[in-house]
C-alpha cells in the first residue's frame, strides 16, 4: 500500500521560511512525476511545483525564484523548500506522486504565513 506523509508546515512570519518534507513508502513502479500543490481556504488546489523522472523542474509563477523542490531517492522522500514567504502562500500543501496509472497524494501539511 502506497502512502506519503507530509510534515513540515507551521507557523512563520512573512518572510520567513520553511522546509516540507513527503516520505514515501510502499512500491511505486514507473514515477512520472513528484510534486507539490496547496489549497488555501475557498480556493480550489493548485500546482506549486513538480519534478519528472528526468529531473526537470517546474514552478507555479507565484513562487518561482522562491521555492526549490527536489527529492531524496535513497530516502523516498520529497522536499518543498520555501523561502521569503508571503501571506498568500498559506494553506494546506499536499504531496503528489504520479505515474501513468496513478495519482497518489498525501494528507497535508498546513502552512500559515502571519506576523
Amino acid at each position: 500500500q502506497v502512502q506519503l506523509v507530509e510534515s513540515g508546515g507551521g507557523l512563520v512570519q512573512p518572510g520567513g521560511s520553511l522546509r516540507l518534507s513527503c516520505a514515501v513508502s510502499g512500491s511505486i513502479f514507473s514515477v512520472n512525476t513528484m510534486g507539490w500543490y496547496r489549497q488555501a481556504p475557498g480556493k480550489q488546489r493548485e500546482l506549486v511545483a513538480t519534478e519528472t523522472s528526468s529531473g526537470n523542474r517546474g514552478y507555479a509563477e507565484p513562487v518561482k525564484d522562491r521555492f526549490i523542490i527536489s527529492r531524496d531517492n535513497a530516502k523516498n522522500t520529497v522536499y518543498l523548500q520555501m523561502s521569503s514567504l508571503k501571506p498568500e502562500d498559506a494553506g494546506v500543501y499536499y504531496c503528489d506522486v504520479r505515474t501513468t496509472a496513478h495519482a497518489y497524494w498525501g494528507q497535508g501539511t498546513q502552512v500559515t504565513v502571519s506576523s
